[in-house]
């Protein structure tokens, strides 16, 4: 008796220094966050024995999350990757998806609803439109669909109450969190409403995070009217940076004088309220950012929950097809595989500006005078910009030749140096090996794109946090080309010209991006850091196993506690 006792002491002593350790400094290296983990596994063993620890697995066998993602495939097909990662991590959890599909949205509720089919723990609810819609409804457009999203989403908050409650009255599943969406945020109040813990799903990196935290503590803490350093020449010290950050990169919507600034802080000011925040980035590509963020958290001064680096979380399947092809774009897809199939390794540069990203007339033509000059081959995702005031995305133009410089595709696509597309299958083109240089917006999710199938980058940011990511890539992290910081180009705001990038500037960064030099090497050193991360033992697949247990421990706690702890 007394050598168990002995025994249990010391074990419980290992426990808490490993513990303190990891819930300390949140960054560790594989074998310290390992010990840990062995040192609860001896505890579970010791302490528990067989008996118990089946109690504890039969307790736990249906645990219920639900995630509520913003409205938008986009944001859906990232949710619902991160789900399956759960799902088939843990068999104690079942997750239930509530969707939210904008009045506009064309697309097929079957894109989502495939996903269904994987396994019987993941269920999608369509949530019903409120009535009335939010609509445009004053004189100032801009204005008005600044506000548009977050109108929508809080106008669901009745239906996911209601999903939440039939959730709360069934017996054979215990509701153990809410995962939400970083627009959800108004969804926080459902599950206080609950009793449940409420966990963010930030789509961007740490050190956007971190810059959005420094904002918003600016503004509530300092008196700082962040809406102040639109055009300002200033620089910011943030903390997940380790470069002064030029107040004229901020994210746009944060400078905003007309009320979107006040919205997302707000946000900012919301996620203090939560659990913790998965951030879908991973330690080896944002280690200084990370590590700034988990020691804000362990300190308790600044209020920022716990960060699990949980990425990168990417639709890309086996053989680099993503969830972006469907019967009908197959043949498109087709055309474009087909065609990459013959040119030579990583000869081929690709432009591609995300799911908003359009340009007016006299920019499309400084582009196409680039890559005429630039002599490389290319492969050209150009897309039409929707009606000013419009909350449409682009869409294909019917005949480019319309918006294209005279003569330009004969004396380019039709001598085989290139192919002009509409819609592109991103993450197939990526992982093509003819792919050898990306002229990208700098979304995060493309970022991460990127960094996975090693093909850097030339900057070219348009809207949201792109030029703060553009500036991390560049500055920060020395992974990608600086074709340019601070342009400014949103559509989805006004159709007005916004700037001009010269073929000159164009045509230089394309040469540097398709050069073979450090910066090539370095991606695909990260390229395979990344993949490692999300291995059992890395860094991220250890970091999401630490937010399961973190979860689910609140439902712990009904598990009887063994004598004399």
């Amino acid at each position: 008796m007394k050598a168990k006792t002995q025994t249990r002491h010391r074990i419980i002593t290992r426990i808490k220094s490993s513990c303190c350790l990891v819930f300390g400094f949140r960054v560790l290296g594989e074998k310290v966050l390992r010990h840990c983990f062995l040192e609860a596994a001896i505890f579970k063993d010791v302490l528990l024995g067989k008996e118990g620890r089946k109690e504890v697995r039969t307790k736990m066998k249906e645990t219920e999350i639900v995630f509520i993602p913003s409205p938008g495939i986009g944001h859906l097909i990232s949710t619902v990757e991160l789900v399956k990662l759960l799902i088939n991590r843990d068999e104690r959890l079942s997750i239930t998806v509530l969707i939210m599909k904008l009045p506009n949205d064309s697309t097929p509720t079957s894109s989502a609803s495939a996903y269904e089919s994987d396994t019987a723990r993941i269920r999608f609810v369509h949530l019903p439109n409120p009535t009335p819609t939010p609509t445009q409804v004053d004189s100032e457009p801009p204005k008005s669909l600044r506000h548009f999203l977050f109108d929508f989403i809080h106008s669901h908050k009745t239906h996911v109450r209601d999903v939440v409650a039939d959730i709360t009255r069934s017996h054979s599943v215990r509701l153990a969190g809410v995962v939400i969406d970083m627009f959800c945020t108004t969804m926080i109040d459902v599950a206080n409403e609950f009793g449940v813990p409420s966990f963010v799903f930030f789509t961007s990196g740490a050190a956007v995070l971190g810059l959005m935290f420094h904002l918003q503590s600016l503004q509530d803490h300092q008196n700082q009217d962040i809406t102040e350093f639109h055009d300002s020449d200033a620089e910011l010290l943030v903390p997940t940076f380790t470069n002064p950050v030029p107040a004229k990169l901020l994210p746009s919507g944060m400078l905003d004088k007309g009320g979107s600034g006040t919205l997302f802080l707000a946000i900012f000011r919301k996620f203090r309220e939560t659990k913790g925040i998965l951030v879908n980035t991973f330690a080896e590509l944002e280690s200084h950012a990370i590590r700034s963020l988990s020691t804000l958290s362990s300190d308790g001064d600044d209020n920022i929950p716990p960060i699990y680096p949980v990425g990168p979380i990417l639709n890309i399947k086996e053989g680099g097809c993503g969830g972006e092809v469907t019967h009908n774009n197959q043949e498109q897809y087709d055309a474009i595989m087909s065609w990459l199939d013959d040119q030579p390794p990583s000869s081929v540069v690709f432009l591609c500006f995300g799911s908003k990203g359009c340009f007016g007339d006299n920019q499309v033509k400084e582009i196409a005078h680039a890559l005429e000059s630039s002599g490389h081959c290319f492969l050209w995702s150009l897309r039409r910009p929707p009606p000013k005031g419009s909350v449409d995305l682009p869409q294909d133009y019917s005949n480019p030749e319309d918006v294209l410089p005279e003569g330009f595709l004969e004396r380019t696509v039709g001598k085989g140096m290139g192919k002009v597309i509409g819609w592109a299958p991103q993450a197939a083109v990526l992982s093509h090996p003819a792919v050898g240089g990306f002229v990208s917006h700098c979304g995060w999710n493309s970022t991460l794109e990127s960094i996975w199938c090693g093909v850097p980058v030339a900057t070219w940011p348009l809207y949201a946090e792109q030029q703060m990511n553009a500036f991390e890539l560049v500055r920060e992290l020395g992974l990608a080309v600086e074709l340019k910081l601070d342009y400014r180009g949103d559509f989805f705001w006004s159709s007005d010209e916004v700037g001009l990038l010269r073929a000159e500037e164009i045509e230089s960064g394309i040469r540097q991006v398709m050069m073979d030099g450090e910066i090539r090497k370095k991606v695909k050193e990260m390229k395979e850091k990344s993949r490692v991360a999300m291995m059992e033992g890395g860094s991220s697949y250890i970091s999401l196993g630490r937010m399961i247990e973190d979860l689910i421990h609140d439902a712990l706690q009904n598990i009887q506690t063994p004598p004399g702890l």
